[in-house]
């Protein structure tokens, strides 16, 4: 057996899962997965342990179980959810535990699943969107993206793994298509026409993998990821033809989006308005080639659409 033990934070959700499942799927391989959950017990633990994982209770709230998790671990993946909790404050309390745990017990390789400060481009005092929970501009982003300091600061081996917009959005957060008055569906972003850097959720996991087996290469560095760049037309229109009916991209403004009174509208109009207002820079910071190299097998739009498209709720 290879000592190579990585402790996947996350391993059930969307991020950690897709990691823990592309490790499972090359047994030969020099890596063993560690999977880190509140829950061993539940179906989607029992269901990596019976594909090979070690899993193990963990607590992001308890540094002591995530000490004992990372013993003995050459890499940990780490990952937060926020929207779990709406709390960044307890994303950058999490984050120090974790980074604590890893440099406490030595581990090699980190990968940190981290975004933008936005607060650098938008600063609180800047009046164009307002801000929010007192401290910030994109709660969900702003509070990963100020925890990547405490990873350098205690000098933890990591690579700082800049993810994007999951098109699984569509299944899970309410985004897919609405039809409007006419019955035609409409897919609703604040986005003017720049272009959304997005992925499939899995796709994140999987270009883990290939960042872990490419040992230090990529220790210290920012590595954006992303499956494609599409703007709202381009995404109505493949949208269409998968689903076989058209979809129309309906532009709102970042204001209206804020006000659609959802869990987190706030936070995600002021995001993609940043994404519009700085959409060379968020582009930039994301490398399609790179992404590919680390994930040969990354789905584009249209082919995440023909493998998902009948669990976007449409209604």
């Amino acid at each position: 057996m290879s000592d190579k033990v990585i402790a996947v934070v996350g391993a059930t959700g969307a991020q950690g899962g897709g990691l823990a499942r592309a490790i499972l799927a090359e047994p030969g391989e020099e890596f063993q997965v560690r999977a880190l959950t509140r829950k061993p017990d539940s179906d989607a633990a029992r269901d990596l342990e019976g594909k090979g994982a070690e899993v193990v209770q963990a607590d992001l709230d308890d540094p002591a179980s995530v000490r004992a998790a990372f013993e003995g671990a050459y890499g940990a993946f780490l990952v937060t959810n926020f929207w779990e909790h709406f709390s960044p404050e307890k994303e950058l309390s999490q984050a120090r535990t974790m980074a604590e745990a890893a440099a406490e017990v030595g581990v090699r390789h980190v990968i940190w699943s981290t975004l933008e400060d936005t607060r650098k481009w938008v600063p609180l005092s800047d009046d164009r969107m307002p801000t929010l929970m007192e401290h910030y501009k994109v709660p969900h982003f702003d509070a990963k993206g100020e925890a990547d300091a405490i990873f350098e600061e205690l000098e933890v081996p990591t690579t700082f793994l800049v993810t994007s917009f999951y098109w699984d959005n569509l299944i899970h957060f309410g985004m897919g298509p609405k039809p409007g008055p006419d019955g035609t569906l409409a897919l609703t972003f604040p986005l003017g026409d720049a272009r959304l850097p997005a992925i499939a959720a899995e796709d994140i996991g999987k270009c883990a993998y290939g960042v872990f087996k490419a040992g230090d290469t990529y220790i210290g560095k920012k590595v954006g990821i992303a499956g494609e760049f599409l703007t709202g037309e381009e995404m109505a229109r493949a949208l269409g033809d998968a689903l076989g009916r058209e979809v129309r991209y309906q532009e709102v403004t970042p204001e209206a989006y804020r006000g659609f009174g959802f869990p987190g509208a706030d936070d995600l109009g002021n995001m993609f308005q940043v994404k519009r207002d700085f959409n060379d820079q968020f582009c930039a910071a994301r490398d399609l080639d790179l992404s590919r190299k680390l994930n040969p097998d990354l789905l584009t739009f249209s082919a995440w659409l023909e493998e998902n498209k009948d669990r976007i709720p449409l209604e």
